[in-house]
């Protein structure tokens, strides 16, 4: 047993003994039809504390010849698996973490030379029959010696990736990189020796020339995980029973933190946001807090074409167009607005709608973090005092107050909107969206609601007690009157026929010539 080499199960142990842990062992069985195949290279990114690390000391404990994680894995899914007892603490496991390394490093540029060192001393201790060269062996060749005296295969468990294309590295040390990557992955002598090779980082593999020394790797990202999709982050099943455990409103866990779309079936949450509100029993930010809002910030208010138009139609709640096959994965190549879209699904503070190619914002957590990010950006000044004047709109639409919200509604779909745009519908629902920010802290928002005879353009459904719903209806160069009969008509209150309390109808004209808005408000009263 070493610190690298064959590591312990110590830290699986610690993870076990949580106040909150999620069994998310059954990656082990996805990992088992990799293990001594041609599809053994795996390259899984997601963003920060989305559980890489948890993943990582799992899969040593599973694997490492170091430990007895028999009883460990016992009363966990993996268990009742038919591959379970097979690869069971079977490999000489090499688990490290490129930043720590960094970090540990005073000299960067001797980087993988402190590497190769640190690593060997353990195989030369663990395989003396191998004859390592402490002076002169690579970290592949230490490898290969060690499997050509014994015949027994790695796992190598390779964390933080991805650091150095992060961090501003000299050429020296991003060559020396480049080349321990190529030793390890590219050498088709040492390739029977590996038995699975895991790597983890924030960025998929960088389209350049890192890919050339990696392009044996398969890769699982926040643009297509496959059939590592729930392992991402937690489940909804996994949400619900937190939920139940304790005692928490999963609706609202659901606006706070879902989005993470993986695929049609399979959405995910942030798992130290959900961690977090469990433990406090209180629902905020938490995943934003570990780190700082101007990691999106210094990406949004870049000089693209249309990006500023693509944010506000994001912050008012629409999704946009994203073309993710461009984007190189590097912190540096950014040469379009779908590149600087791309990296931000990367980081988690945009999701993905594969089937459609369009990103947009999760949940409440990273919609916040999003005003945060552009409130002392002068080009979207007139955006954050929509915002912060969200409160009072709200407060006038409860009060029936026609004349305010119309007004307001002159200076929303202006100000928000791009003039070529400003007849399109969307345009508009973007701009509501916005001018009612405010509403959800109280409301599930929820556009183009389907009714049954056709769809209520906004619908806020309260969460919390003693305020109305309302049903916004708009209309372009009609009349507000015409927009009341059309809910009525419809009977758009159908969707809510289990509601109970006031509801608004809300019918909003536009005229696009004088760009005016007119509004209506209608009261009805839902009886138990």
């Amino acid at each position: 047993m070493g610190i690298y080499l064959n590591p312990s199960n110590a830290m699986m142990k610690k993870l076990l003994n949580s106040r909150i842990y999620v069994d998310k062992s059954l990656l082990l069985r996805e990992l088992n039809a990799l293990v001594n195949t041609g599809d053994c290279f795996v390259c899984v990114s997601r963003p920060r504390r989305f559980g890489k690390t948890m993943a990582g000391a799992m899969i040593a404990a599973y694997y490492s010849k170091g430990c007895d994680s028999s009883e460990l894995f016992a009363n966990l899914k993996i268990a009742s698996d038919k591959s379970f007892s097979e690869h069971l603490n079977k490999y000489n496991v090499i688990q490290f973490d490129i930043n720590s390394f960094y970090n540990a490093t005073r000299k960067k540029d001797n980087l993988i030379e402190y590497i190769t060192d640190t690593i060997n001393k353990e195989i030369a201790d663990a395989f003396p029959q191998a004859k390592i060269d402490l002076q002169n062996d690579s970290l592949s060749n230490a490898i290969l010696k060690a499997w050509g005296a014994t015949g027994e295969s790695f796992i190598i468990l390779m964390d933080e990736y991805d650091v150095l294309v992060r961090e501003k590295v000299s050429k020296q040390l991003f060559e020396s990189y480049l080349n321990f990557l190529s030793s390890l992955f590219k050498n088709s002598t040492l390739k029977p020796a590996i038995a699975l090779a895991y790597l983890t980082g924030i960025l998929p593999i960088v389209r350049d020339k890192i890919q050339s020394k990696m392009n044996e790797f398969d890769e699982y990202s926040m643009l297509n995980a496959r059939q590592l999709s729930e392992f991402t982050g937690f489940t909804e099943d996994e949400v619900k029973s937190l939920c139940d455990e304790y005692d928490m409103d999963y609706d609202e866990c659901r606006r706070w933190y879902d989005g993470y779309k993986m695929n049609d079936a399979i959405s995910v949450y942030s798992p130290k946001s959900m961690v977090s509100a469990m433990q406090a029993h209180e629902y905020g930010n938490y995943w934003t807090t570990t780190g700082s809002y101007e990691a999106l910030s210094n990406y949004i208010l870049m000089d693209f074409d249309g990006i500023k138009d693509d944010v506000i139609t994001m912050i008012g709640g629409k999704k946009v167009p994203v073309n993710v096959l461009t984007y190189l994965n590097t912190l540096t190549d950014f040469k379009s607005k779908s590149d600087v879209f791309t990296y931000l699904i990367h980081l988690g503070y945009l999701s993905y709608d594969r089937k459609n190619k369009e990103c947009f914002i999760p949940n409440n957590e990273i919609r916040i973090e999003w005003i945060n990010a552009i409130e002392n950006a002068p080009d979207y000044k007139e955006i954050i005092e929509m915002v912060n004047g969200s409160r009072e709109l709200l407060d006038r639409t409860l009060q029936c107050d026609e004349e305010y919200v119309a007004q307001a509604l002159d200076k929303a779909h202006t100000r928000a909107t791009n003039p070529l745009t400003y007849n399109n519908e969307a345009s508009f629902q973007s701009a509501m969206g916005i001018a009612y920010f405010y509403a959800n802290s109280k409301y599930t928002i929820v556009k183009e609601l389907p009714t049954g005879k056709g769809y209520a353009d906004l619908a806020l459904i309260p969460y919390v007690p003693n305020i109305p719903a309302i049903i916004i209806e708009l209309k372009n160069n009609r009349s507000a009157e015409s927009a009341i009969n059309q809910i009525k008509e419809k009977k758009y209150d159908d969707l809510l026929e289990h509601y109970r309390g006031d509801l608004l109808f809300t019918g909003i004209n536009y005229d696009p010539d004088t760009k005016k808005h007119e509004c209506k408000i209608s009261k009805l009263k839902v009886e138990n």
